[in-house]
C-alpha cells in the first residue's frame, strides 16, 4: 500500500525555520518525482517545490525561491522541505506527492498521483 507520512509542521514565528519530512512506505521513491504543495484556507492548492526522480533537478515557486530548499534521500525513502525566513503568508497545510518518472516541472497538482495527508504550518507571532 502506497503511503506517505509527513511530519515537521507546527507553529513558528515570522523569520523562523521548519523542516518538513515526507517518508514513503509501500514503494520506493527512487523512480518518482516528488513535490511539495500547500493549501491555505479558501485558496487553491499550489505547487511550492518539486524535485526530479533522476538528477534531483528542482523547481521553486517564485514566492519561496531563496527561502525553501527541497532535497531527497533515497536511502531513507524520504524527501525534505527546508523552510527558512518564514512569513505569515506561508501559513497553510503542506502536502507531499509523488509521480512516476516525474521531472521538476510542471510542478502542478494534476500531475501527481500519490498524496500524503498533509501537515499544518502556521507562521504567526
Amino acid at each position: 500500500q502506497v503511503q506517505f507520512v509527513e511530519s515537521g509542521g507546527g507553529l513558528v514565528q515570522p523569520g523562523g525555520s521548519l523542516r518538513l519530512s515526507c517518508a514513503a512506505s509501500g514503494f520506493t521513491l527512487d523512480y518518482y518525482g516528488v513535490g511539495w504543495f500547500r493549501q491555505a484556507p479558501g485558496k487553491e492548492r499550489e505547487g511550492v517545490s518539486c524535485i526530479s526522480w533522476s538528477d534531483s533537478s528542482t523547481y521553486y515557486a517564485d514566492s519561496v525561491k531563496g527561502r525553501f530548499t527541497i532535497s531527497r534521500d533515497n536511502a531513507k525513502n524520504t524527501v525534505y522541505l527546508q523552510m527558512n525566513s518564514l512569513k505569515p503568508e506561508d501559513t497553510a497545510v503542506y502536502y507531499c506527492a509523488a509521480t512516476f518518472f516525474g521531472g521538476p516541472t510542471p510542478c502542478s497538482r494534476s500531475r501527481y498521483d500519490y498524496w500524503g495527508q498533509g501537515t499544518q504550518v502556521t507562521v504567526s507571532s
